[in-house]
């Protein structure tokens, strides 16, 4: 039986980002999380409030994200209201987002507890997510910025670890624990030994905290940022809005919440871990990408898009994006990666998928901003 929406709780979906390990797929204009990267007929954004609907409900839902991608969100997600897309003038980094929507929402109804959860990542297993996230909820309750663990499935240096310590002893939140500390992507050994030890889990930047609590830390660690953002958050539904925008945005810090936030704040202890044993992945390039795709036949191969338009001939292990409309072979190369879109061609392996954003670098280079 499906459990309700948890009173109090509101959902912040940070919709930033260009995506560029996806290029030529993602970019600036139409990044990743407004395309459905696995075939499921559902954006990277949909998927993800699709997922925090049974927790938040549709009224408990905000999307942060940039100002020239709110018109495809609010076409996206039609059952969002408007005042629920929280435009960003500029980039700023997570801090920046999820402190917008923290202080937007205590301004608007007082404290409750919100959820920072990202628009471009892919979860399997909704009961244990849900599971996870409701713990998690109970955690901060107690006064815990809480993140969840993402069970390591092997020692990934793309991702970032938080380390578990001793258990929390918080009622409804028998699974968590607290937080020794955050660590940046490591070197392929120190992942090894992460893995080995059984403390580490990866961090898939999902934070749940009272905005009261959230805000507070905020205030200690970074008063400026804080006091700029409580200053727009009190105009946000006022006619001062883009004004005060304009004057405060572009002075604001540019930082992760990580950093802000959530590493000094667990080295004083404040910060807990929920385990989470369901299915994740944050779809960081093409290699990554072809986890999440079926294959279409028996050489390992995978397609998205159209399998029609792929021949190949003594190829296996590849990844392909026909979205040019023309028909794509590959004759004796195996595990590369070929996307070929209207107006731009990428060839390489996938064991250099992590590397494409040096493509997006080299282009720009080459005076092709159109293209990115």
């Amino acid at each position: 039986m499906p459990m309700s929406a948890i009173p109090g709780f509101r959902a912040v979906v940070p919709a930033g980002g260009s995506g560029t390990r996806l290029w030529p797929v993602s970019r600036a204009d139409h990044p990743k999380f407004l395309h459905d990267l696995t075939g499921s007929g559902r954006t990277l954004l949909q998927a993800t409030v699709d997922r925090l609907v049974p927790l938040a409900g549709d009224e408990g839902i905000l999307v942060v994200t940039g100002a020239r991608h709110v018109a495809a969100v609010r076409d996206q997600l039609p059952r969002v209201g408007a005042d629920q897309v929280l435009p960003e003038p500029s980039p700023r980094d997570s801090m920046a987002a999820i402190g917008l929507a923290a202080a937007v929402l205590e301004h608007r109804s007082g404290a409750v507890v919100l959820g920072s959860f990202a628009a471009d990542q892919v979860v399997s297993g909704q009961p244990e997510f849900e599971r996870s996230v409701r713990e998690a909820v109970e955690a901060a309750r107690a006064g815990f910025v809480t993140t969840i663990g993402i069970a390591a499935s092997r020692p990934s240096t793309a991702f970032g670890y938080v380390r578990g310590g001793e258990p929390l002893d918080v009622e409804g939140a028998p699974s968590a624990v607290h937080v020794q500390g955050f660590t940046e992507k490591p070197d392929a050994g120190t992942a090894r030994e992460y893995l080995a030890s059984g403390e580490y889990r990866w961090n898939a930047g999902i934070f749940v905290a009272s905005t009261s609590v959230l805000l507070g830390h905020l205030a200690e660690q970074r008063p400026a940022l804080h006091d700029g953002l409580r200053r727009v958050a009190g105009a946000w539904d006022t006619p001062e809005r883009d004004r005060v925008l304009a004057e405060v945005w572009p002075s604001l810090e540019k930082i992760a919440i990580d950093h802000a936030v959530a590493e000094p704040v667990a080295a004083a202890g404040g910060v807990a871990m929920v385990p989470g044993s369901f299915g994740w992945d944050d779809v960081g390039d093409f290699n990554s990408l072809a986890a999440l795709l079926p294959a279409d036949d028996d050489s390992g191969s995978k397609v998205l898009g159209d399998v029609a338009d792929v021949v190949r001939v003594q190829s296996a292990g590849s990844v392909v994006v026909p979205a040019s409309g023309r028909t794509v072979t590959l004759l004796g190369i195996d595990d590369v990666v070929v996307v070929d879109t209207p107006d731009a061609l990428l060839v390489t392996t996938r064991a250099r998928a992590q590397q494409v954003r040096r493509m997006v670098d080299a282009v720009r280079e080459h005076g092709r901003e159109d293209l990115l």
